[in-house]
């Protein structure tokens, strides 16, 4: 596992590239997922979600992905699962200070946001642990968030466009003036 996690961390750019094919296909997938219902999609995701992070990043299912901000290093190796930088004790070399044969993973996390198209993002202040999401899957989660934004600023840039609408109609008016509307020519045809 460890060999593998140094792997993806080496390949990081390829991986952010992935995750970034994986999260734009399960965005098209929301309305499919909305009928289907999250909750039971919840489990099945979460099984293959595991297996592959378990295999490439040796995840911990913490539920919180952070490894697009980390270089692809997972901060919940740590064995003080610190979220937000190293801690003061990285030996010489950038090993642990509690695992000496380990390589710190912050150190990795630079090293690995160092190759990545959005490494800049290792510089935000990431959110404590939520324990109770624990073991669900984080992928269906960002994407989740990710289409509903994506719909609330589509949805308030109609509804912008609609009310701005009669206010752009009395400030720029036609260049021609409206003809006068005929009246109803089948009872002015009858007059006569």
């Amino acid at each position: 596992m460890y060999r593998l996690r140094l792997w993806a961390v080496k390949r990081s750019y390829q991986c952010e590239r992935l995750y970034t094919a994986l999260e734009a296909a399960l965005v098209k997938l929301h309305p499919l997922f909305e009928k289907i219902g999250y909750n039971r999609l919840e489990r099945p995701v979460a099984v293959v979600e595991r297996a592959a992070k378990t295999l490439l990043f040796d995840c911990k299912m913490c539920g919180q992905c952070v490894l697009s901000s980390t270089g692809m290093s997972c901060p919940m190796n740590c064995p003080k699962q610190l979220r937000n930088g190293p801690c003061g004790g990285v030996r010489p070399g950038g090993y642990c200070e509690v695992k000496p044969e380990m390589r710190c993973v912050w150190v990795l996390a630079w090293d690995g946001a160092s190759r990545m198209k959005e490494g800049h993002r290792i510089g935000n202040v990431l959110p404590p642990v939520d324990r109770q999401l624990e073991g669900s899957s984080a992928w269906l989660r960002a994407s989740r968030e990710k289409a509903l934004s994506l719909q609330v600023s589509v949805d308030a840039e109609r509804t912008s466009l609609a009310r701005a609408f009669p206010t752009a109609r009395r400030a720029e008016p036609a260049a021609a003036p409206l003809a006068q509307e005929p009246g109803n020519t089948a009872q002015g045809g009858a007059r006569k």
